[in-house]
């Protein structure tokens, strides 16, 4: 077999006009008007381009909240590192005897008072615990007591360490006795 006949074998043979429509039924293809393609087109572009523009404006918003959020509590590193100097001031005043009222106790009574407004103007306040009720997201529960008349159950009976918040945040919890039916 030449390689003619080959090529023969393979294209139909179409015998009479009906077979020919046949195939053209068979055939028949979709054609869409360019028109309504594009216009298709350009509507899945400004659906996408919307979402997008929506996407854009949510982050950028998001953004916004962070950086405002950052600047409010930027300070908060400084008051935590400072309530531990007021601290030590404290335990140093605690240590100095009424009898003691020297020039040295004066001084570091005045520095503790200008430490603190200073900290408050920032926005640092005492937690109030004791005689509260207790709360688990600004104090920590150091121990237990049975309740009394004087304390009710799950009421904070005394501060071993003060708290304190930084604007709406806990900058230190505050360490307490709570009273207990257990």
């Amino acid at each position: 077999m030449s390689e003619e006949d080959a090529v023969d074998d393979e294209i139909p043979v179409i015998e009479d006009g009906m077979e020919t429509m046949d195939l053209a039924e068979e055939v028949e293809v979709e054609v869409q008007d360019p028109l309504e393609v594009a216009l298709e087109r350009a509507e899945t572009a400004e659906k996408e381009i919307a979402y997008k523009d929506a996407e854009i404006q949510n982050v950028r918003k998001r953004m916004m909240a962070e950086k405002a959020e950052l600047i409010q509590y930027s300070g908060m590193g400084l008051a935590r590192r400072m309530l531990t100097v007021l601290g030590d001031v404290d335990r140093a005043l605690a240590n100095v005897g009424d009898e003691d009222e020297t020039t040295m106790a004066q001084g570091l009574r005045l520095t503790r008072n200008k430490m603190w407004h200073e900290l408050q103007a920032d926005g640092v306040s005492a937690i109030e615990a004791k005689g509260q009720k207790f709360d688990p997201a600004k104090m920590d529960a150091i121990t237990t007591i049975p309740a009394s008349e004087a304390f009710a159950a799950g009421h904070v009976v005394d501060v071993l360490e003060s708290g304190y918040m930084y604007k709406q945040r806990v900058l230190t919890a505050a360490r307490v006795v709570v009273a207990s039916d257990d």
